[in-house]
């Protein structure tokens, strides 16, 4: 009876480890965010009217308020989103370092590059979003989607702030492709040479992930999400070769 409690024991220690692991990975990454969220507090006045920046550029565009709320839930959603873009690097730490523990102790190194890369093209797939497709998206849907009926567009801060903010995080997203890609080279599961020789269907299976990820409708949108995702996807294949170079050379020393 004890040994085969033991052994029960002993199946689900990984499991329990498993759960340790994530819960590590909650309490830092949460810690991390309620820090960078109490300086955003001190700075989201400013930030929400950056943010804010491609409508008020628009001049006959305005804000309204529609809640007494309305102004402080923008503030605290203004000041949560600054304690996430501080904290992103402590949380894409956690993550890659959870999502990837079957590293060994000389492959741990990767995580050295793995993370300030993807920090780096969450940012660039964000920036991509708020400096070049917000822009364009916001005058396109606001003017050029109205139908017949003539209107006079006014919008609110909460909208416009959940509107923006769930186009950065799909960017950001999407802008992981090629650390994903590279990942699954180098454990051996894909090929480069594969890759470019399914270039077609890459292109199908962006367009629609796209038009399922994309949070607006409009096929203006979804091309200037499509391109860059199929560019990165080009990376990843010459990235690749590298990588799969690397692996080949490790593999024959050992």
């Amino acid at each position: 009876m004890r040994r085969r409690k033991r052994q029960l024991d002993e199946g689900n220690l990984p499991l329990i480890e498993h759960v340790m692991a994530l819960r590590k990975v909650l309490v830092i990454s949460a810690y991390a965010i309620a820090i960078g969220t109490i300086i955003g507090w001190f700075i989201s006045d400013q930030t929400f009217a950056y943010l804010a920046s491609p409508v008020t550029q628009l001049k006959t565009i305005m804000f309204i308020t529609t809640t007494p709320m309305e102004p402080m839930l923008v503030k605290l959603k203004v000041s949560l989103f600054i304690g996430v873009a501080l904290a992103l690097p402590i949380l894409m730490w956690q993550i890659w370092s959870f999502v990837l523990p079957a590293l060994k102790q000389n492959e741990r190194k990767y995580l050295y590059i793995i993370v300030p890369s993807s920090v780096l093209l969450f940012l660039g797939g964000a920036a991509l979003c708020f400096y070049l497709v917000m822009p364009i998206g916001v005058k396109f849907l606001l003017f050029y989607t109205g139908g017949g009926v003539q209107s006079t567009p006014f919008v609110t801060k909460t909208s416009y702030l959940g509107f923006l903010l769930t186009f950065l995080l799909t960017f950001g997203l999407v802008f992981q492709l090629p650390i994903v890609l590279l990942i699954l080279i180098r454990i051996g599961l894909l090929s480069p040479k594969t890759l470019a020789k399914k270039r077609r269907w890459a292109i199908l299976v962006i367009v629609i992930a796209v038009a399922i990820v994309s949070p607006s409708p409009d096929l203006l949108t979804q091309a200037l999400m499509a391109g860059p995702m199929y560019l990165l996807y080009e990376i990843s294949i010459w990235l690749g070769y590298l990588i799969d170079r690397r692996r080949n050379k490790d593999l024959v020393s050992e």
